[in-house]
């Protein structure tokens, strides 16, 4: 029987410098600092979410989360899933937020690809074109898209609000796969088509799974950027059954003032937030990839 010798890789550890670290220690300082600011406010609201409205305005969310699992009040949660609407308005970005994802890479990659690695009339005014919409603030143009969609009937409609999250995040999106496709090598494409492949194979199959880390990254910041959206759903979605979280944290605050159930808020802002922090969580890794790698740069 034959075994293979493992090889171990020899990993190279910088020796401690001192003068580095001294260097860097305001910048340690400030991010312990950030951290524990940090992790104090989220720890709080998950605190105040276990616990009553009593113990909220007394101050002891602490000492009623540290009292025993028995005190941990986990029905502010079914209450806020169920009574305060939180589910609807959790669906609806959901739906929002992926399926603009989906559509942004769909539109954007393709687009991205072309206008990066050929030349041809009109492509520098595409450019600049999409680097100064990003730059025009989004309030300049709600308003005329609000009277255009009401004499066309189209307000409240889910459709129409994932097709605005679409036409408004194709700018950035697409400028930022601009810059990671014209790193790319040449000789990718130039193997491609020795191998037969058209620029569209070529696309699809070297040049987009090329991509995947940089697509992944723009990708979970659009999904941020309409998962946290608040102004759009509260204009076009005319009834809360279409409007998403961040509209229907807003009403569920004002509902505060007939309820007082301030457990049942501090438990829906821990729903809304949990997906996008397990999100970057699980994708943390690919978002650094993306923003710091690439492909053969030539």
């Amino acid at each position: 029987m034959a075994f293979r010798k493992k090889t171990k890789e020899k990993k190279y550890h910088e020796p401690f410098n001192w003068r580095k670290e001294v260097r860097l220690l305001p910048g340690y300082i400030l991010l312990l600092i950030w951290l524990v600011f940090t992790v104090s406010m989220v720890g709080w609201i998950l605190a105040a979410s276990l616990s009553t409205s009593g113990s909220i305005f007394k101050g002891e969310v602490f000492k009623s989360l540290l009292s025993g699992f028995s005190n941990w009040h986990f029905e502010n949660y079914v209450t806020a899933w169920t009574t305060q609407h939180v589910s609807v308005y959790f669906m609806n970005s959901l739906l929002y937020a992926t399926s603009s994802m989906i559509l942004l890479i769909l539109v954007c990659a393709p687009a991205a690809y072309v206008l990066a690695r050929f030349t041809f009339l009109g492509n520098g005014v595409i450019k600049t074109s999409f680097v100064t919409a990003m730059s025009l603030p989004q309030i300049m143009i709600i308003l005329p898209l609000l009277s255009i969609t009401t004499r066309l009937h189209l307000t409240g409609s889910r459709v129409l609000l994932i097709f605005l999250y679409v036409a408004i995040n194709i700018p950035y999106t697409t400028t930022f796969l601009i810059n990671f496709f014209a790193t790319l090598s040449r000789a990718y494409e130039e193997a491609a088509a020795i191998d037969g492949c058209s620029p569209i194979m070529t696309f699809w199959r070297i040049m987009f799974p090329l991509a995947q880390p940089d697509i992944v990254t723009v990708s979970i910041f659009n999904f941020l950027s309409i998962w946290n959206e608040y102004f759009m759903s509260l204009v076009f979605a005319s009834t809360d059954s279409k409007r998403s979280v961040g509209v229907g944290l807003y009403t569920i605050i004002s509902a505060l003032k007939q309820t007082g159930d301030y457990g049942g808020l501090f438990a829906a802002v821990m729903i809304v937030f949990l997906p996008t922090f397990i999100l970057y969580l699980l994708l943390s890794e690919k978002i650094i990839a993306g923003v710091t790698g690439g492909g053969v740069k030539g």
